[in-house]
């Protein structure tokens, strides 16, 4: 069973840091969870598989998965056989995670600072959220959790932004971001750039399309961080100028169905 959140982990804490949670993650999050949990892609059985035989998980391994979110990557570790430790800040994704993941214990931190034992982990997996992190700060206490060439990896769903009904729709979006960390701008491979902790990145693509209702792409909006921060009126008036280019735009209009052209890139490194 998944281990209830607020129970103490089973591990050593590391050394004591403060480290605060965005605000548009720490609010945006906790009051969509169950729209992320519903909305946002999973990851492709290759890149699954993929991760799972670079990583060596299996039966006496621990995978320690950061910033778990809802579990939706979690839940795919766990028929490996592998020992799982769910790392996860927001309550409300936490909650949701303990509830709908089994064979998982799951823990409260961030990754700048975890409650886990030196050298207590084997690898580690960090799913849609190293752009929030102290990068520098999440390699060493990544580095200071691994064990000596423990394996770390890093995997994205990256959407074609150059599709051009979505990329008018992540112009109304991004009006409302304020400078909020995201994905695509790769600044968060400024870290793994300059670390001597862990070797380069080494990427895989897999194909992930993602077909959603015209409803269901609302509601993957409003999980994003961003918006689903954004004051109720506000919100709204974004959701209605996202209809009209749906309604009107020639690629989309009268069709109940979207799909959404989008890869998996796994990124694995090793800690040195």
């Amino acid at each position: 069973m998944a281990r209830r959140p607020g129970a103490a982990p089973t591990t050593t804490p590391g050394p004591t840091r403060s480290v605060a949670i965005h605000r548009a993650a720490a609010e945006g999050f906790s009051r969509n969870a169950t729209d992320y949990e519903r909305s946002r892609p999973g990851y492709p059985p290759a890149a699954v598989a993929h991760l799972v035989t670079a990583l060596g998980l299996g039966p006496g391994i621990t995978v320690v998965d950061v910033a778990a979110g809802t579990g939706k990557l979690t839940r795919l570790l766990t028929p490996s056989g592998a020992r799982v430790i769910a790392v996860e800040p927001v309550g409300e994704m936490r909650d949701l995670l303990a509830r709908t993941t089994e064979g998982v214990e799951v823990v409260e931190a961030t990754v700048e600072h975890m409650p886990l034992g030196d050298a207590s982990a084997d690898a580690a997996t960090v799913a849609q959220a190293f752009h929030w992190f102290d990068g520098p700060a999440a390699l060493s206490e990544l580095s200071r959790v691994l064990r000596p060439a423990g394996g770390l990896a890093v995997v994205y769903n990256q959407r074609d932004r150059d599709l051009p009904w979505l990329a008018e729709v992540n112009a109304l979006v991004e009006a409302h971001r304020h400078g909020v960390p995201q994905q695509w701008d790769g600044a968060w491979r400024e870290a793994f750039e300059t670390t001597t902790l862990f070797t380069p990145l080494e990427e895989t693509t897999f194909d992930n399309p993602q077909e959603l209702g015209t409803d269901e792409f609302i509601i993957r909006l409003r999980s994003m961080s961003y918006v689903g921060a954004l004051p109720p009126a506000e919100q709204q008036q974004l959701f209605t100028r996202v209809a009209d280019v749906l309604a009107s735009h020639p690629d989309t209009a009268g069709r109940p169905r979207l799909v959404i052209p989008q890869c998996t890139v796994v990124s694995i490194c090793r800690r040195r």
